[in-house]
C-alpha cells in the first residue's frame, strides 16, 4: 500500500469504551479502548457524557477534549491488522538513521 494521508470520516462511541470508525479508503471497525479508560488523561472518560463525545478533529485525529485525542493512523492499524511500513513505507529507515 502506498503511502497515504488515511482520514476517518466517521466516529462513533459504543458500549464498554469501544468505538467505531470509518476511513476515507472505506475501512472501518471496531475497537476496544477500555485498556485505557481511567488511566491518565483518559480519565476524562470517566465524566458522564465524555466518551460519547467523540469526534473527528480538523487535523484528522480522533478527538474528545483539548486534551485527550487519538492518531487516526494508529487505529487504523489496530483495526486492520496491518504493520506501520504496510501504510508508511520507508518509516523505519527513516527512525533508523
Amino acid at each position: 500500500m502506498a503511502s497515504e494521508q488515511l482520514w476517518p470520516l466517521e466516529v462513533e462511541a459504543r458500549d464498554g469504551f469501544k468505538l467505531w470508525v470509518r476511513f476515507d479508503n472505506g475501512v472501518e471497525g471496531e475497537i476496544d479502548l477500555s485498556r485505557h479508560a481511567g488511566r491518565g488523561v483518559f480519565k476524562a472518560w470517566d465524566t458522564p457524557g465524555v466518551f460519547e463525545a467523540v469526534s473527528v478533529s480538523q487535523h484528522r485525529s480522533i478527538r474528545w477534549t483539548d486534551d485527550v485525542e487519538l492518531c487516526a493512523d494508529a487505529i487504523y492499524l489496530e483495526i486492520t491488522g496491518l504493520d506501520v511500513e504496510e501504510i508508511m513505507p520507508g518509516l523505519s529507515a527513516l527512525t533508523d538513521a
